[in-house]
Order: structure tokens, then sequence, then C-alpha cells
């Protein structure tokens, strides 16, 4: 008897699977299209990313290999092709191209490229900081001292990465207007950071050396008047 209750049983487990099956079927056929479907469309998504960033890339190197062997326009035109492609190509365009504005000799439209990059609130701050840096070095040549500083002196805190490069700049404006104590102080500054590039380090002792000299004559001056004044009182 009990195998007999035994196959009802089953007969009855089956009857209710096959049920639910009829009942339930197209909703799981329909998920696992969606999900070999989802799966197919990512995995293809995927791939054309990756094509579009090998592409973007080779367009990128194409560019700056143009533009360092002199040819700014051909590097120019290539960079334009990427202000709509995908990831931070567009952005990396963007400073290049200021750059290669500037290499081809027209820094007043470099400035305002990089003057735009640096004010532009939608751009992470550390190209917004390096754009700020290209053009406060521009600016040492096209603007007023004030301008200058208005351009890089939030970046002479002693924690900001790009501090070194703004010391310089400080420095350079204050020459220009002929404050050598001034200019001074700024390469000092730098002359005593262990962690500021070789390059402006460099720059910066040769700054300090034509200072010394600037000021030497005046200095000398000073000495003989005081000199003669002490024989005077003599």
């Amino acid at each position: 008897m009990s195998d007999i209750f035994r196959e009802v049983d089953e007969d009855l487990r089956r009857d209710r699977y096959g049920k639910l099956w009829k009942r339930f079927a197209p909703y799981i056929i329909g998920v696992a299209v969606l999900i070999v479907a989802g799966t197919g469309g990512y995995r293809y998504w995927e791939y054309s990313q990756g094509q579009k960033s090998a592409q973007a890339g080779d367009a990128l190197l194409t560019a700056i290999d143009a533009g360092n062997a002199g040819d700014h326009d051909q590097a120019l035109q290539d960079l334009a092709s990427l202000s709509n492609s995908i990831g931070g190509y567009p952005m990396l365009a963007r400073m290049r191209e200021a750059g290669e504005t500037a290499a081809s000799g027209d820094k007043e439209a470099a400035l305002q490229s990089f003057s735009a990059i640096a004010t532009d609130t939608s751009v992470d701050q550390q190209f917004r900081d390096v754009a700020a840096i290209r053009a406060g070095y521009l600016a040492v040549d096209l603007e007023t001292r004030d301008q200058v500083a208005d351009r890089v002196e939030r970046l002479t805190d002693a924690a900001n990465a790009m501090r070194a490069a703004a010391w310089e700049i400080m420095g350079l404006a204050a020459w220009k207007a002929g404050d050598m104590d001034e200019a001074g102080k700024w390469f000092s500054m730098i002359l005593e950071e262990s962690g500021a590039p070789a390059d402006v380090t460099t720059r910066a002792r040769m700054m300090q050396s034509l200072i010394e000299a600037a000021k030497g004559p005046a200095v000398a001056s000073g000495d003989k008047a005081a000199a003669s004044d002490e024989g005077n009182s003599q």
C-alpha cells in the first residue's frame, strides 16, 4: 500500500510542478532571455568603449608627435577630433590644445584657453591648478604683477602640490616689476624647499644670482657712501 501512496504522491507533485511551469514558464524564460541579452549587450558596450579609448589614445599620441615635430596646426587638428571622445581624453586634449597654441606663438590665445580651464568649475581641481600655473607663466609676460598674483597666489600655500611653480611665477612677476627684495624672497623659498622640481630649483638659483648681481652695485655704492660719511665725521 505504501508504494501506491508514494506513486500517487509523486503524480500529484509532478502535476503540481507541471501546472506551475505552465503558469510561470513565460516569465522564467523572459527573465533568462533578458539576462543573456543584458550580459551580451554589456560585453559589447565594454568592447566598444575599449575600441573608442584605443582610438582616442592613438589620436592623442599622434597629436603630441606632430606638436613635438613643430607641426602645431596638424596637432591642433588632431586634438580637435577628441573634443567629444570618452573618458578624460577631451580634457587632456583641451590642455594640450592650449599648450600647442602657446608653442605656435599665440600666447594671448593660449592664456585665454588656460584661463578658461582654470576657472571652469566642472573641471577636476588638479587640472584647474595645472591650467592656472600654465596661465601664470604666460601672464608674467602679458599682464601686470597684480594680475599674475590673482591667478596663482592661491597656489602658494605650503600645502599645495603646485607651490614651487607658483612661487617661481610670483618671483618672476616681482622681478619684472623691479622688486628685487620680493623676488629674492620667492626664489629663496624654492631653494629651501627640498621637494621642489629640479628644473624650478635650477631656474631659482639662476634668478638669485641675477638678483645679487643687480643689487651688487647699489650695495657697493651704499657701503662707499657710509664709509665716506664716517670719514667726514672723523
